[in-house]
């Protein structure tokens, strides 16, 4: 009998190209888009249900966040026209194309939702103010419809990359995705909102902490090797870090924001802190995998035995 071959890459390098993105334009990119989406399904809701504080919060914080976010896009990508040229076809088996035609549809409408927004509130009185106060309100309510897309098509977009670790949690991912943002786009509205308002952003902290935390240990569990990475170096720290801000904030701003302003401010700043470290700690979870061929080549042994054991014919 031959024993098994060691895995090596050529001279050591690795089995795949290491994701060049910059940590701070894409893993920031990736939380940004996720505050805004959750915002906007907020500020919409917040619309319909008369809570005028709630629904500011939302629409400014969606308007500042998505143009973050595409500042950090067009940032790694070297140059605006590169996003232009995304425009050009329509393409929907690509998350790509269609993670461009999202933001280039959803941009604008946060735009015009917190801009008419500011001017209703500066000429309260005045007929801008009414002309303002409609097209606005359907402005909010079509980026609220577009919110889920914008938090969840980040999640969709890594995983269909030959990345181990983010194409392992495929099924999983967008839903992690969706639920910190959920936690992030509440905690904002915590810390924007007077208690009497922010009902919704309590129950969009609760609720969203607890689907990130369930769909993150589901995805973990179904990875197999490649959940390694979220575990060890820099991404564990962020991760580990992630589920106690995230946990601890929710509770904290969830529960006793209730009644208390400074707890609402506190949890809210903790979801946010903790999105933020669940972003970067997959972002560098993601390369860490690519870096290291054991976790290319390994499950691809693993799949190709299973498949010739189903294959081969009972003794």
């Amino acid at each position: 009998m031959v024993p098994d071959a060691e895995f090596r890459s050529y001279y050591g390098r690795p089995v795949l190209r290491e994701p060049t993105w910059a940590a701070l334009d894409i893993a920031g990119y990736l939380f940004l888009g996720g505050v805004a989406g959750a915002s906007s399904v907020l500020a919409a809701g917040a619309e319909l249900t008369n809570r005028p504080a709630l629904a500011m919060t939302g629409k400014i914080g969606a308007l500042v966040a998505i143009s973050g976010s595409t500042v950090a896009l067009v940032h790694d990508l070297g140059r605006p026209s590169r996003f232009v040229n995304m425009l050009r076809v329509f393409k929907p088996s690509s998350p790509m194309s269609v993670g461009s035609w999202i933001l280039a549809t959803y941009g604008p409408l946060a735009g015009l939702a917190a801009g008419t927004a500011v001017t209703s509130r500066i000429d309260r009185l005045g007929t801008l103010a009414t002309l303002s106060g409609g097209v606005g309100k359907l402005a909010t309510i079509g980026a609220g419809v577009l919110g889920p897309a914008v938090a969840a098509y980040t999640g969709v977009l890594i995983a269909d990359t030959a990345v181990p670790t983010w194409h392992a949690g495929f099924r999983e991912l967008p839903f992690v995705f969706v639920g910190s943002a959920a936690a992030a786009g509440g905690g904002l509205g915590l810390i924007g909102t007077p208690v009497a308002q922010a009902a919704p952003a309590r129950r969009a902290v609760l609720l969203g902490a607890a689907l990130d935390v369930v769909a993150s240990k589901r995805m973990e569990r179904g990875m197999g090797l490649a959940a390694e990475p979220l575990h060890t170096g820099r991404a564990g720290k962020l991760l580990r870090a992630a589920e106690i801000l995230t946990v601890g904030g929710a509770l904290v701003g969830g529960l006793l924001g209730r009644r208390s302003r400074a707890a609402a401010v506190l949890g809210g700043a903790a979801t946010l802190a903790g999105s933020a470290c669940t972003r970067f700690g997959i972002f560098h979870a993601g390369v860490e995998s690519a870096r290291d061929p054991k976790y290319t080549v390994v499950p691809q042994r693993e799949r190709l035995r299973e498949k010739q054991q189903r294959e081969s014919p009972a003794e």
